[in-house]
């Protein structure tokens, strides 16, 4: 090994998919492989999703959806954020699902369709409180009033209602859900229906069975970190999926450079965080992070003696000792997620199936 390695665990991922989609049921399983799966590989996970028991798939960005469709995924495909060039036309082609958030995105879309020739298939959103996009409760009823119209004028079919959960507390959940709730039934009153209803992501979907509904969004969860402060993936019966191991450089006066830095992931930390890697059998202290390499204090006292060769796990699922992601993110002051993310395509990738 003369740089970084990713070790991804297939068969980890698929058996945590299994666990969560059992979980859930008769609830449906969406899997959510956005961000290059948390930085784990959309295509490669994709499959290994729909392996384990997904039944649909979820991206960000309408692009990254084309870019599986051209792959050969013909499973429902949704894309909920969207900006000012999205080509909705393109989705539409792809048959890729789309969220609606408000009116300006129901026009564009309405107006794409004209050009796709077919209509477009529409999750309408509320928010409940995530602010992070979704129509307010004020402006609902006009944007489920023009999505009836368009859906007559066959346009769009509206095949589904949702929202994000904040997942701050159990309290704020609760009324979330209850917004939501209230927002169905205005939407009813209007005359939508659809088939479908989701609003839980790995948090609710794993703690607060009233909030699956017919279907659930899992995220990170099934990569095996947990969304949760107080235990971790491991915890919840689900197995980390991402190892990240690097070599040892150079070793001079106790310290050991590491052929791993921020340029390949590795995130900003110091031994003042608590921030370790584990190396011949030790948790040795990390003392920087550069963009190409980072240090580690090797003390002779601590015991494994290390040489130039050896590799050292940054992170993995723990059975040897070894740092998780969720201690890193602890350390970097951020979440599982975000250190699984940041892994570059210019490590090498080992994929164990």
């Amino acid at each position: 090994m003369t740089g970084p390695t990713l070790i991804l665990d297939l068969a980890g991922f698929r058996e945590n998919v299994r666990t969560l989609a059992a979980m859930v049921a008769p609830a449906r399983t969406m899997l959510a492989v956005k961000a290059d799966a948390y930085g784990h590989g959309a295509a490669e996970f994709a499959t290994a999703a729909l392996e384990g028991g997904a039944d649909s798939l979820a991206v960000l960005e309408v692009p990254a959806g084309i870019r599986l469709r051209e792959v050969g995924f013909t499973v429902p495909l949704f894309a909920w954020l969207h900006g000012r060039d999205t080509d909705f036309a393109a989705a539409i082609t792809a048959d890729i699902d789309l969220g609606v958030s408000s009116m300006v995105e129901l026009e564009r879309i309405a107006a794409a369709v004209r050009t796709a020739g077919s209509p477009a298939s529409v999750h309408l959103k509320i928010d409940t409180g995530l602010h992070r996009n979704g129509a307010s409760p004020e402006d609902w009823p006009a944007l489920v009033s023009a999505a009836r119209d368009a859906e007559r004028e066959g346009l769009v079919r509206v095949v589904a209602l949702w929202s994000h959960l904040a997942d701050a507390s159990p309290a704020d959940d609760e009324a979330a859900l209850a917004e939501f709730r209230a927002a169905v039934a205005v939407a009813a009153g209007l005359g939508v229906e659809p088939p479908l209803l989701h609003l839980a992501a790995s948090s609710a979907g794993i703690r607060e069975p009233e909030a699956r509904l017919g279907l659930v969004r899992f995220g990170i969860a099934a990569y095996g970190i947990s969304p949760f402060d107080d235990v971790d993936g491991r915890g919840l019966g689900l197995r980390p999926v991402m190892t990240f191991r690097a070599p040892v450089l150079a070793l001079e006066d106790g310290v050991a450079v590491l052929a791993a830095g921020s340029g390949d992931g590795v995130a900003p930390v110091t031994a003042a965080d608590g921030a370790a890697v584990l190396l011949e059998g030790v948790r040795r202290p990390v003392l920087g992070v550069d963009v190409d390499t980072m240090t580690v204090g090797v003390d002779a006292t601590a015991g494994g003696r290390v040489t130039p060769g050896d590799v050292a796990t940054v992170f993995g699922p723990g059975d040897d000792g070894e740092p998780t992601a969720e201690e890193w993110a602890a350390w970097a002051g951020t979440i599982g997620d975000e250190i699984v993310a940041r892994a570059s395509r210019r490590a090498a990738r080992v994929i164990r199936r």
